[in-house]
């Protein structure tokens, strides 16, 4: 038989099933606050490194920009004919032709007087090319300049300018000065293409800037659309990489997309999480565990469609999704 001592070092030593469910969910609690609090900080830091790298960009490109769109101007201003290039008319030996060109006019005004050689109409005829959403004109100083047109859902956006250079016709060329945002890989562009392909290059840049834009364009039209309804967006520079949280009454929806690379307009990696909220209070306080359900829908439509139409999509489904979800986590 035990003794009351026994007895009571028994109860002293007991499980308090109570004391471990408060301090299981006390701690809960204190790491969740942590987490809010960190994701705060880092909310604030990518708000401010945005901010500053926006300033850095539009600060150190706007003299090159303005100098620039002068010197396209007059070219436009001077140009004895225009021509629009289609399909492969844009080739490698139209390019030969401009940078001929633009070589022997550097060559004709070096010389004293005005030289009267074989070569002077093809010299003194200054043509403006246009291939697609690029226009391609002679500079002065055997420069070769590339305007890029950007466009969104059929409203035009910036223009950006790349200025090629070569030292002489036999030589390389090389990317003298241009307004693309810095965080575009375009000097990596420059050393894979433009020795080898410079049409490639020239077609390259222009695929990128045009996808940095579309990819740019979709996040600030859901922001503009539905705001009031994302509580969280985080994506980084050039758009390849964004997150963003869903609040609505019934569940938590969390959209992460990646690009495979930056002349994406469409993500090929996405994940769509549901948590929904009202289930996972009710675990909580029943000190257990939720995991969040996939949205395969949601996912899809991403991958298939724009931002904006894919958010649509998703918030108009998701009442039926979040039902689902709901039955599939009640008990049988």
């Amino acid at each position: 038989m035990e003794s009351d001592g026994e007895e009571s070092l028994k109860k002293r030593h007991k499980p308090n099933s109570f004391t471990a469910d408060f301090t299981r969910k006390n701690f809960t609690q204190e790491e969740d606050a942590r987490l809010e609090s960190t994701r705060a900080r880092f909310a604030n830091v990518l708000k401010r490194h945005g901010a500053l790298a926006e300033r850095l960009a539009r600060d150190s490109d706007k003299m090159i920009f303005e100098r620039l769109q002068r010197e396209f101007e007059a070219a436009r201003a001077s140009q004895t004919r225009e021509a629009y290039l289609d399909g492969e008319e844009w080739n490698d030996g139209l390019l030969a032709t401009v940078r001929e060109r633009v070589h022997m006019e550097a060559d004709r005004k070096a010389m004293p007087g005005d030289s009267n050689n074989v070569s002077s109409n093809l010299v003194e005829e200054n043509i403006v090319y246009r291939a697609g959403n690029k226009m391609i004109c002679c500079l002065e100083g055997a420069r070769i300049g590339i305007q890029y047109e950007t466009s969104f859902a059929g409203e035009p956006c910036e223009l950006y300018h790349c200025v090629l250079e070569s030292k002489s016709f036999l030589e390389k060329m090389t990317v003298l000065e241009h307004t693309i945002p810095f965080f575009l890989p375009i000097r990596e562009a420059e050393n894979d293409l433009l020795s080898s392909n410079a049409m490639r290059f020239i077609d390259y840049i222009g695929e990128l800037l045009q996808a940095y834009v579309d990819r740019r364009e979709q996040v600030r039209l859901i922001k503009e659309l539905y705001g009031n309804q994302i509580g969280e967006l985080f994506h980084s520079l050039p758009y390849q990489m964004i997150e963003f949280v869903l609040d609505d009454h019934d569940c938590k929806v969390t959209v992460s997309l990646r690009y495979a690379d930056l002349i994406s307009v469409l993500p090929t990696r996405v994940k769509v999480f549901a948590w929904p909220i009202s289930q996972f209070k009710k675990n909580e306080a029943l000190g257990s565990q939720l995991s969040p359900a996939r949205l395969s829908y949601a996912e899809e439509a991403l991958r298939t469609m724009s931002l904006p139409e894919a958010y649509a999509e998703i918030v108009l489904n998701l009442p039926q999704a979040v039902q689902q979800i709901f039955q599939d986590l009640s008990p049988t």
